[in-house]
């Protein structure tokens, strides 16, 4: 009896660390797969506040909710059963798939770019659809679902693609089912603090102190400046991502060029530093390079679509 009582022991003892390790890989896997990802996180928090534009404040937190439920259900129920498949099944597809996504990031930045430039006119600006009732909040958080579909199928394949080779199966679902979750509750955290960050600010501009009431009204004033801080930040990440990928494509597909190209420009910067100067010359240069890179990805994209485009008005 007490021979079998150690055996036991011993066998929860090692199902115990085999858990732990278990754990751990995933920690370490889902922690590699975010990483990866998280320039189109910040693309992905920039982009939702414009759905929240001209919302009762009642409103957003109920709102914010439901497009991230839609997020996150895009995420596990659809994008993920694909992408494991295809893993599975085809796993040269994730580099096209990759590349796809990360033409369209560049094309979305560039079209930023552009309308920097050449703003929307009064006229083609629409009056948000969600304060005209019921129907149209639903059709704008349809909406806002749909573009979320695409920046989480980029984040979906990127964790994938990161993680490809970590562990067994197992380990990669659970990897990515985190990075669903945690990415999710980051990017609607974060907006849910910023939209609501000039309420906050109204409510301190009540408070009988005038230090609150200078608070308050800085937080009033510096919230639309900071809104333009992130989308402009979530467009610079759409191009670094965007050109990335599809730098590190063309390399996988066996087109070394560009890749080539940066990485002389790289060294040519970086080659009279040393030790940690060195990294981060050579981060910056790298993150530059790709985002011109993807800035003429983008724009090849834009100036394609807005050529078809033109052709069919003219039919």
């Amino acid at each position: 009896m007490a021979g079998g009582l150690v055996a036991l022991l011993d066998d929860i003892a090692a199902l115990v660390k085999l858990t732990a390790a278990s754990t751990d890989d995933i920690a370490a896997a889902a922690s590699k797969a975010s990483a990866r990802a998280i320039g189109v996180v910040v693309d992905d928090t920039a982009v939702v506040p414009q759905y929240l534009n001209g919302v009762e404040p009642r409103r957003e937190l109920p709102i914010i909710r439901k497009i991230a439920v839609g997020s996150l259900r895009n995420k596990l129920f659809f994008i993920l059963p694909l992408i494991i498949f295809l893993s599975w099944l085809w796993p040269a597809s994730l580099t096209p798939l990759l590349m796809l996504g990360g033409l369209y990031l560049c094309f979305e930045g560039a079209e930023k770019i552009l309308e920097l430039f050449h703003p929307h006119s009064a006229e083609e600006t629409e009056t948000p659809a969600i304060i005209a009732g019921e129907e149209a909040e639903k059709n704008v958080i349809s909406g806002a679902i749909r573009t979320d579909f695409i920046l989480s199928a980029e984040i979906m394949v990127i964790a994938m693609n990161t993680i490809a080779h970590e562990g067994t199966w197992a380990i990669r679902i659970i990897s990515l089912i985190v990075v669903a979750v945690l990415i999710t509750l980051l990017v609607y955290g974060v907006v849910a603090v910023l939209v609501k960050m000039d309420d906050v600010g109204l409510a301190l501009m009540r408070r009988e102190s005038s230090m609150t009431q200078k608070i308050g009204a800085a937080l009033v004033s510096g919230m639309p400046l900071v809104m333009k801080g992130i989308s402009l930040l979530g467009t610079f990440a759409m191009l670094w991502v965007g050109g990335h990928i599809v730098l590190s494509g063309l390399a996988d597909i066996g087109f070394h060029a560009p890749e080539h190209a940066v990485e002389y420009l790289v060294h040519a910067l970086t080659s009279w530093s040393s030790g940690t100067l060195l990294s981060v010359l050579a981060w910056c240069a790298e993150t530059f390079f790709a985002m011109i890179f993807g800035l003429l990805c983008g724009g090849i994209v834009v100036v394609t679509t807005h050529f078809f485009s033109s052709l069919r008005g003219t039919q």
